[in-house]
Formats: structure tokens, C-alpha cells, sequence
């Protein structure tokens, strides 16, 4: 049935929060590798707030409400999740919505991922299409959260504005989130100070208690500026900044929906001269918005209310979510004052959130304009190319391999190939045998687990190459143990015997030339590479035989420089590929997901224009380094063919 009404573009201005004393829903959230708050589900978040109900410094183990989760606990002193069995930690924070939202009334939004699950959008994500859904919408655009896609409620899909791609997408009911009446607490989205009363040494603290003075004076000197320009004609609108920061930085909502009415003791706020319309809020800046600070400088008037709005750093951190309530027209700002950047707020720049958020304030009191922005993001791919501008590599023939199916059989003699790379020892030394650590004078530990006809439990062989000495039958039990690939490699000093090679899932590996430079080579053209692995069953040579595997992210673009040592470097990418090298199935150490396919350990270079993430250019050891990761998996330039 089609749904009535016009489509949704979404404004530019942030969600709005009901005043102090009414009730909250509760939505606890962990921030991913991509920086995007990802919410806990309902039951985790009634267990968490049960925890923090009885011991707010305490340690809340999910296992014990989500068996998925059994590997992590969150610490709520110090606001982390931790993975137990990886060590991996990552911020949590708590986050409020109305009772009204989606977390309120249970309702789940989900859309259908490559692996045929469903996977909840993030909460403020969940709560926009709510919202849509229920004004009878047919259409939402996400384009303004950051997000390009296109959500139809009539055929209930999600479609990127950019591929044109569909996914399915599904609503559904699920437990409430916890609801907590009256105040909001103060914020935990960073460890907890001293409750003594005392100002804590934290970084906000002592921010805080070194430019008390400093902006107590600019705001008296501003106020006096506006009454002095007010005075003389009454209808005259002032101009101060307004920041919209985080309810979980402050701790607590700062401002209420009620707006002052207009007249002439009211100030409206506005950016650069600009007209902005923000909520007007009576609400003095004190000490309940700091977590850690008691004391605050206010900011108040007997003339009329000030406006000064806050809402956050939970914004500013989400991609395409940032606010700042501001006039579009920059030029009205007066000439000769500075637009001074405050940049990184994601934390991953030098500069702290806190400090950040503070400098923002007292540069919007000294009447600044401020410009907030997120941290630059990686040029992952180049400008769009015609097809007829990918050229074959020099040097090389073809421009695709597949996984060629020598490389699947296996079943080589365990006893053939150990005598093939070794020599029998006659005076055998006294010393440990690395594989079973029992003393080569004694009978291999494999003696009564492995029984092999020729092979006794006491004999002793030598490696040819490196010379190092272990039982024979404990050699045969590493092989059987391993890849079964007739290849040997030492447990010493990884030296290869024969030609190794991987457990690579079947797929296809692309390489041409396209006409632009990677950074750090101006003269050269670039080597594009793409991966291609779909998703499958896993075989008897993988972690979970009859498993299914997923592949996340394909197809993977790489990038090499089109010069003489960019190409070896390519030949010899070939070879790994053929020989199943590149990747495998494993545990992903960016995600933590299992059964998925993952980079071993030879590293890509998959950021084209930029080296943000340590994956990208200008990295003037890249190729030597790779070049010698190639060689620890047997694929030396001795491999090339002229």
C-alpha cells in the first residue's frame, strides 16, 4: 500500500531533547573502527544499567544476558569495552532519547547484510527513519546524516544513491530500552573524578581551572558590548556564537523546547552575523554541565535570556551528524577577525575532545567565529575511470588470474617429503628438539601417537638448507598438522623447502594501469590491483570444514606505482596469489568476526590518495617491506620469470 504524503529531506539543525524533569530512554552504545556509535541491544542495556545501579565504578559482564557477547565485559570507571581473549578495547558512552523514539517504544531497524543477517542501523539512524515511518513518509534521505542512501517504506529497501545497489531492509519489535526518570546523571563518557567536591586533575578539570578568570572577563566584557549596543535602539539583534556540543559531554540537557518569546529585552543568537534559529534556553552555564568542575562561570542577564545551546561531542564524532547553528551566508562575518579552526574532534588528532570543545566556547563568547570539523578522511580511490584508460601491466601478460585448481590437490606422502629435505644424523647432538622438547638422544614425544613404517621414534634428521636438527617423526607430525602441500618450512628459522602454499578461498585478482599518481611518485603512473573472493563453505583445509565463510569488503583495491620496482612487486603478488598466499579464513582483528576472510600477512597498500589509516602513500618502505614478507612466505625474486 502506498504511503501518502511527501518524502523526507532531513535538516540540517540536531534532534531536540525534552526538558530535565521528564523521563529518558537509556541507550548504551560502543564506538566501531569507523567511528560510528553502534548501540547494545535492549537487554544489554537493562543488564548494564542494573550494574551501574549498584556500583557505578564496577565491571558489567555481557556474557552473563548474550552468550554472543560472553568474550567481553565493559569497565564503567573508565568507560571501555574489553575483549578478553584479543585485548582489543573500545569507548563506551550512554545516551539519552525520548521516550517517545524508536528505543522507546522497542522498535528495531534493520537492514539485510552480504551474509543474508540483519544488522540494526545506529540509534540515531533507527530513530530519523522511526520518525519518517511514522509521519506515513514514503521516502527518507539520508544524505544529510552522511550516509547516501535512499530509504523507499513502500518496497521497504534501502538503495545507494551511488551504485544504485539494493538491500532489504525490515522493521521490528523488540524490549524497550531502559527508562530513568528526573535528571539526567553526569555524563560517563570519560573516566570519573574525584567526588570529594574538589575539582579533579583530569585534562577537562584542569582546563577548566585555568581559563575560569580568562572567560569570566571576556563574558562580562561581551555582555557589557551588547547592553552598550542595545541600549540606543531596542530592536537591535545581537550577535554571539552558538556551539552545539554533546548531551554526553555535558552530562546533561542543557537546554528545554520552550523558546523565549521574542521582543526587545531577547537576544536571538546567530553565527558570523547570520541569522540562526536555535532552541532559546534560560539555562545558566554552571557547574551541573561539568562533570568533574564544580565551579562555572555563568552566564546570565537581567535584561533578557541569552541562548547559548550545547550539544555535542556525540554529534561532532559521528560522521555527517556535526551542528553548528550558523548563518549560510559566511560573508556577513566582519572583516579583519579570523575564522580559527578547532579540527580532530574524533580524538584521533592531537587535540583532545574536551579541549577542543572548550576553546570552541570561549572563542563563541569572544565573539569568533568557530569552525568545527572532523578529522580529514582517507582518499581510498581515484577519480573515475573510463574502461578504455586501464592498460595492461608492462611485463606482463593478461590482466586477471583465478585460483588455479593444481593448487587445491593435496594428498602428498607425510614420509616422502620429510626425507626429501633432510639427511639422517649419525652422532646425534645432546640437545632440545624445538617441535616436541624432548632431547634428540631420546625417542621423539610423538612416540605412540604416530606410528609410520620406515620412520622410527629415535631417528634424527638435518635440514638441508639451514642445518637444523629434529626428530623425523616429529617432523611428520608438523606436516601432517599443516597445509599438506608437500612443503616444509623450519620452526627455527622459518626457512621454506619446496614450494608453499595457502588455504586462499577461490576467487580472482585483477591488475592494470590507470592514468593517475600515487603520492610520493609524481612520475610514475599507479598498478591498481582488486581482489575479488566471494562468500562460501569453508573445506576440510580450513579452521570450520562445512562452515560458512563470509567475505567483507570485496572487491579490495590495492595500489602499487608503475615503476621497475612496482612491477616486481606485482610479479611477485601474482605468484603469492597463485600459490593461495594472499589471504585466508580466519578471525578478523579489526572486527573480531570469525569464519571470514582475512589479509595474511602480506601487506596492501589500500588507501590511494592519502595515508591516513597506515595504509596509503607516501611510504618509502613500502615496497621493500613487502618484498621481504614475501620472501618469509617463499616468494623470493628467484620466483621471477624473465
Amino acid at each position: 500500500m502506498a504511503r501518502p504524503g511527501s518524502g523526507l529531506l532531513l535538516p540540517g539543525n540536531g534532534l531536540g531533547y525534552p526538558p530535565q524533569n521528564l523521563a529518558r530512554v537509556v541507550v548504551w552504545e560502543w564506538l566501531n573502527e569507523h567511528g560510528r556509535w553502534r548501540p547494545y541491544s535492549a537487554a544489554v542495556c537493562h543488564h548494564i544499567e542494573n550494574v551501574l545501579k549498584g556500583d557505578a565504578r564496577g565491571t558489567v559482564v555481557l556474557g552473563q544476558v548474550d552468550a554472543q557477547l560472553s568474550s567481553y565485559i565493559i569497565d564503567l570507571q573508565s568507560m571501555h569495552q574489553f575483549r578478553q581473549d584479543t585485548g582489543t578495547m573500545r569507548p563506551v558512552q550512554r545516551n539519552f532519547y525520548e521516550p517517545s523514539s524508536a528505543p522507546g517504544k522497542g522498535v528495531v531497524w534493520e537492514w539485510e547484510n552480504d551474509n543474508g543477517s540483519w544488522t540494526p542501523y545506529d540509534m540515531e539512524i533507527c530513530v530519523t527513519i522511526q520518525n519518517a515511518y511514522e509521519k506515513q513518509h514514503p521516502w527518507l534521505d539520508l544524505t544529510s546524516l552522511g550516509f547516501c542512501y535512499l530509504i523507499d517504506f513502500n518496497s521497504m529497501c534501502q538503495t545507494n544513491r551511488q551504485s544504485q545497489r539494493k538491500r532489504r531492509l525490515r522493521r521490528r519489535m523488540d524490549l524497550a530500552y531502559p527508562l530513568i526518570m528526573g535528571s539526567i546523571p553526569k555524563s560517563q563518557s570519560w573516566p570519573v573524578g574525584a567526588s570529594s567536591g574538589q575539582p579533579c586533575s583530569c585534562q577537562q578539570c584542569i582546563l577548566v581551572n585555568s581559563t575560569r578568570a580568562a572567560s569570566n572577563a571576556i563574558l562580562a566584557s561581551q555582555r557589557r558590548k551588547l547592553y552598550a549596543g542595545t541600549a540606543g535602539n531596542p530592536g537591535a539583534t545581537g550577535t554571539l556564537a552558538v556551539v552545539r556540543q554533546s548531551n554526553t559531554f555535558a552530562g546533561t540537557s542543557l537546554w528545554s523546547p520552550t523558546s523565549a518569546s521574542s521582543g526587545p529585552n531577547n537576544i536571538n543568537m546567530s553565527m558570523g552575523g547570520g541569522q540562526a534559529k536555535a532552541e532559546q534556553v534560560p539555562l545558566p552555564l554552571s557547574s551541573a554541565n561539568f562533570p568533574c568542575s564544580p565551579m562555572m562561570p555563568s552566564l546570565s542577564s537581567a535584561h533578557g535570556h541569552h541562548a547559548l545551546t550545547i550539544n555535542g561531542q556525540n554529534n561532532l564524532n559521528r560522521p555527517g551528524t556535526q551542528r553548528i547553528s550558523m548563518g549560510t551566508s559566511r560573508g556577513a562575518i566582519p572583516p579583519g577577525v579570523p575564522a580559527l579552526p578547532v579540527k580532530n574532534l574524533t580524538g584521533s588528532g592531537p587535540v583532545h575532545p574536551a579541549l577542543a570543545g572548550m576553546t570552541g566556547i570561549l572563542m563563541c563568547a569572544a565573539g569568533l567565529p568557530v569552525c568545527l570539523t572532523r578529522a580529514p578522511k582517507p582518499i581510498l580511490h581515484p577519480p573515475p575511470i573510463n574502461k578504455s584508460d586501464m592498460k595492461p601491466v608492462q611485463g606482463i601478460n593478461g590482466m586477471r588470474r583465478k585460483t588455479k585448481k593444481k593448487h587445491l590437490r593435496r594428498g602428498k606422502n607425510p614420509e616422502d617429503v620429510v626425507r626429501r629435505y633432510t639427511e639422517k644424523i649419525k652422532v646425534v647432538p645432546d640437545e632440545d628438539c624445538t617441535i616436541c622438547m624432548e632431547r634428540l638422544v631420546m625417542s621423539s614425544g610423538y612416540e605412540g601417537i604416530l606410528q609410520h613404517k620406515g620412520i622410527k621414534p629415535e631417528l634424527v634428521g638435518k635440514l638441508g638448507k639451514c642445518g637444523h636438527m629434529y626428530h623425523l617423526l616429529c617432523l611428520v607430525a608438523m606436516y601432517n598438522n599443516g597445509n599438506k602441500d608437500g612443503s616444509l618450512q623450519c620452526p627455527t628459522c622459518k626457512t621454506i623447502y619446496g614450494e608453499k602454499t595457502g588455504t586462499q578461498p577461490p576467487g580472482k585478482m585483477e591488475y592494470h594501469v590507470i592514468p593517475h599518481c600515487l603520492p610520493g611518485y609524481p612520475d610514475s603512473k599507479t598498478v591498481r590491483i582488486v581482489y575479488d573472493i566471494p562468500a562460501g563453505i569453508q573445506t576440510n583445509e580450513h579452521p570450520n570444514p562445512g562452515k560458512k565463510f563470509s567475505a567483507r569488503g570485496f572487491p579490495r583495491h590495492c595500489y602499487l606505482p608503475d615503476n621497475e620496482k612496482g612491477r616486481k612487486v606485482l610479479k611477485l603478488l601474482i605468484t603469492a596469489w597463485d600459490r593461495r598466499l594472499i589471504f585466508t579464513i580466519g578471525t578478523s582483528s579489526t572486527t573480531g568476526e570469525s569464519d571470514t576472510v582475512v589479509w595474511n600477512e602480506i601487506h596492501h597498500k589500500t588507501e590511494f590518495g592519502s595515508n591516513l589509516t597506515g595504509h596509503g602513500y607516501p611510504d618509502p618502505n613500502y615496497l621493500d617491506n613487502v618484498l621481504t614478507e614475501l620472501s618469509a612466505q617463499g616468494v623470493g625474486e628467484d620466483n621471477l620469470k624473465d
